[in-house]
């Protein structure tokens, strides 16, 4: 390819609107156009990379006996509504109406139609075990698109779904898709981590996400140092730091005047955060939920809504606290009655706290659990943070932040027994298939993938995914002699098969550079007056600090040896 022919230009001015080094780079090099909100294109040298990280993922997909297929985006909403996702995925569903009034979605995932299609095909265990994948598009209405390809409304993704005859069957397929995924992400130069997530919209009961550790990202994930436990904060378990015990107390008013917030009251009563109880009130699927956890740590919604099993929820207001008889900023459930309510095991760690009066400017000493207060169940609904104890060997944790890149769930047969697939099994009995699915978002991995691969000066992406494998840069091409030799060389590395961007502009050695170091090709070839005088060419690496010179009649074989190499 010549560059003087490449549809879409690098800029010399910085992306004001990036937020991230991914976004940066690749408007700045001219590989996505934004169209709206949430919504690229994908300019030639982008679609290069994609096409590559496609064939990758198809690769070992196949190699793993998947079968690749092609479903619609368009979908039937009776076929959400049957599977109860269409209230689950709420308003990031996109849903429109056809001309006959029918309402239909753009799909955000495929499990429905993938279910009704075994469904019709599968009737037997011998049909059994089965995986089907595709690389399709996706929509989700997110709130608020960001990062460039990192969270976006239209998406290229990787879904794929595994139908198996019992559980044991569902686990070997498990273990081999995360053997597929971790070969997938290191040949896109992808160091990623296997962490413990929640299935959240998508469902199941166990499931896992590869995250990429980059301070960009949205996840926040939990990690040992000590052992191999990592999880999702959305899903960690941690052991919580002890909090003072004694002998429990009579309970006390004490004056709090203007206190509403846990830091508050703890510098005004003289006391730390882990001896103060706190009261989280919540709207859940439409009643008030009060959750009560101990003043240091904070409430995990996602445990939540998964412990209790809610579809929907937000915070209660003001004017709905006061209605069930608490006091906003100084609630408790003593002397409360009828109000649902949850508990954070962290209220049986420690003795004596300060709670809420339930009166405005009013707080209690010494309130103890059980015995002041009663709750309807007691679970870990806790934020793990940095410092608590690892759950396997009780050493410390730390957190870290990271994009998630891939997910993989065990479904198990929540979504055949609600489309009421079935086969019959080795004794003649209907059962339901167990389900797997596998997800990677395509995009997002090309963006990760800048994310770890990248200097001050560009992007630096590996042979594997970069658009191209060489950057052929002729200086001075009003010289005769080097268009000559550029033009000779050029013809040469792609009859060899070598992946070349020609940069036959007539620019300045500054631009072309720069231009070349902002691509970030594996290997960059530079064809001068100076180098031909003495009958070679300047050959370097991408990682490389130097440059080094290498024979005309050479550089193909030069460069082949480093791409091999790289």
């Amino acid at each position: 390819m010549r560059f003087s022919k490449l549809f879409g230009k690098t800029l010399r001015e910085e992306p004001t609107e990036a937020e991230t080094v991914s976004h940066r780079l690749m408007l700045k090099a001219g590989l996505i156009y934004q169209v709206s909100a949430g919504i690229y294109s994908y300019m030639p040298l982008a679609w290069r990379s994609l096409r590559k990280i496609e064939q990758i993922i198809r690769e070992e997909m196949d190699a793993a006996e998947a079968q690749e297929l092609r479903m619609p985006v368009l979908q039937p909403q009776e076929l959400w509504d049957a599977s109860g996702r269409t209230q689950a995925f709420g308003p990031n569903l996109f849903s429109l109406k056809d001309r006959r009034q029918r309402p239909l979605v753009l799909a955000p995932t495929h499990e429905e139609v993938i279910t009704n299609m075994v469904k019709s095909h599968v009737h037997s265990y011998r049909d059994l075990p089965l995986i089907l994948y595709q690389i399709q598009t996706k929509f989700r209405d997110e709130p608020r698109s960001r990062g460039g390809l990192i969270r976006v409304r239209e998406f290229d993704m990787k879904d794929a779904y595994s139908f198996d005859a019992d559980e044991e069957g569902l686990e070997l397929v498990y273990q081999q898709a995360i053997g597929a995924y971790r070969r997938i992400f290191a040949r896109c130069g992808l160091s990623v981590v296997m962490v413990e997530a929640d299935s959240g919209a998508i469902g199941g009961k166990d499931s896992h996400e590869f995250i990429l550790p980059a301070e960009v990202g949205e996840d926040t994930i939990i990690l040992c140092g000590s052992c191999d436990y990592a999880a999702n904060v959305e899903r960690a378990r941690g052991g919580k730091p002890p909090a003072p015990r004694s002998e429990p107390l009579p309970v006390e008013d004490v004056h709090t005047p203007g206190i509403r917030t846990i830091e508050e009251l703890g510098a005004f009563l003289g006391v730390e955060a882990n001896q103060t109880l706190k009261v989280v009130l919540y709207v859940a699927d439409g009643s008030l939920l009060a959750a009560t956890i101990r003043g240091d740590l904070d409430v995990n919604e996602i445990k939540l809504k998964r412990a209790l099993g809610i579809a929907d929820l937000r915070m209660a207001t003001d004017a709905e606290v006061t209605e069930a008889g608490m006091a906003p900023g100084s609630a408790s459930l003593v002397g409360i009655r009828g109000v649902r309510s949850v508990a954070d095991d962290s209220i049986e760690q420690g003795s004596n706290f300060v709670a809420g009066a339930n009166r405005r400017d009013y707080h209690l000493r010494n309130v103890n659990y059980p015995r002041d207060f009663s709750v309807d169940r007691v679970v870990d609904i806790a934020v793990v943070q940095q410092g608590h104890a690892c759950p396997d060997c009780r050493n410390p944790l730390s957190t870290v932040r990271g994009i998630e890149v891939g997910h993989v769930f065990k479904l198990g047969t929540v979504f055949t027994e609600l489309l009421s697939a079935s086969f019959l099994d080795t004794e003649g009995r209907q059962r339901a298939p167990t389900m797997g699915c596998y997800g990677i978002g395509v995009g997002r991995l090309l963006a990760a993938a800048i994310e770890e691969n990248h200097d001050d000066r560009g992007m630096r992406l590996p042979a594997s995914i970069a658009p191209f494998e060489v950057s052929l840069v002729g200086l001075n091409m009003e010289d005769p002699a080097v268009v000559k030799a550029a033009e000779r060389l050029y013809a040469r590395l792609e009859k060899a098969g070598i992946e070349v961007l020609f940069d036959d502009r007539q620019e300045s050695a500054g631009v072309k550079f720069n231009d070349a170091d902002l691509l970030g090709f594996p290997v960059r070839l530079v064809v001068s007056p100076r180098t031909l005088r003495e009958g070679m060419v300047e050959v370097k690496p991408r990682s490389a600090a130097e440059a080094s010179m290498t024979p005309v009649n050479q550089a193909t074989r030069a460069v082949k040896r480093l791409l091999a190499d790289l």
